[in-house]
């Protein structure tokens, strides 16, 4: 799969986003090293600190299947520009996917490629810990 395929299923994965407090829509597309997809959308309550994202989704709905190994994340949102990944969406992609490609995609389906760790520099992993 290409990452203009890639994008156009992170696009689809919007209509599957519940943001009802902040009406934006976010769509991601997770390519596992098998071809495999899995989409996500963000998903709201009234405590915002208890919502997903739609990488979170995605990655967490991968991980619950038994998937292990990941090529490239897309990413589509409201946002007239590039969506990236939240602070906390780029840490559990480094730490469950690791150096992945994220693929963003804009309303006028350009896209930008960068690696998971341009975004995430000095990021804390396993090294880290004691």
């Amino acid at each position: 799969m290409n990452y203009e395929e890639l994008s156009e299923k992170a696009i689809q994965a919007k209509s599957k986003a519940y943001p009802p407090y902040s009406k934006f829509h976010v769509g991601a597309a997770l390519l596992t090293s098998k071809n495999k997809l899995y989409l996500g959308g963000n998903i709201e309550t009234p405590s915002y600190s208890l919502t997903i994202c739609a990488e979170r989704t995605a990655v967490f709905k991968a991980f619950s299947e038994g998937e292990r190994k990941f090529k490239a994340i897309a990413l589509a949102s409201d946002a007239p520009g590039f969506c990236s990944p939240c602070g906390a969406c780029r840490q559990v992609l480094l730490d469950l996917c690791g150096d992945i490609d994220v693929v963003m995609v804009n309303k006028k389906k350009e896209l930008k490629v960068m690696k998971l760790s341009k975004l995430i520099p000095f990021a804390f992993g396993d090294k880290d810990l004691i």
